[in-house]
């Protein structure tokens, strides 16, 4: 059985609780991504900033140029281990409505994976598919 260590991302680029929210859009936009995962100096994982988080709690409302991403990051962490597995990894991913998934191992960030990841592995296409429906069904938490 496959596990998230085999699809996921593993050369991630992260920011600092104290990067700013323009400092995330930069890495975003230079990635093509649509989250940051947030790390202190030691490469423990502290949150995650998203697109979403930008706009609807950052440039909406604050200046980009001297906010710190703390403000608006998402601190409610779900996470996996490299060794869990493709169908766990979409189920945790399900039950919180979540698109993307870091991956911790010892305590530090290792890699991640997102529900696009988890939709081109032949193994977990009903896995996928059960994910983004439940995430779908519900917006109310998005």
């Amino acid at each position: 059985m496959k596990t998230v260590k085999d699809i996921m991302t593993s050369d991630v680029s992260v920011c600092r609780t104290d990067d700013t929210l323009s400092s995330a859009a930069q890495i975003m936009k230079q990635k093509n991504v649509g989250a940051v995962p947030v790390c202190d100096n030691q490469g423990q994982l502290m949150g995650m900033v998203t697109d979403r988080d930008l706009v609807l709690r950052g440039y909406a409302d604050k200046k980009p140029e001297t906010t710190p991403i703390q403000q608006v990051m998402s601190d409610r962490l779900y996470n996996c281990s490299p060794e869990t597995t493709l169908e766990e990894a979409s189920k945790i991913m399900a039950e919180h409505q979540i698109r993307r998934l870091p991956v911790v191992e010892n305590g530090k960030l290792s890699g991640i994976i997102s529900l696009g990841d988890l939709s081109v592995e032949d193994m977990s296409d009903h896995a996928a598919g059960v994910a983004l429906q439940d995430i779908s069904e519900r917006p109310e938490l998005h």
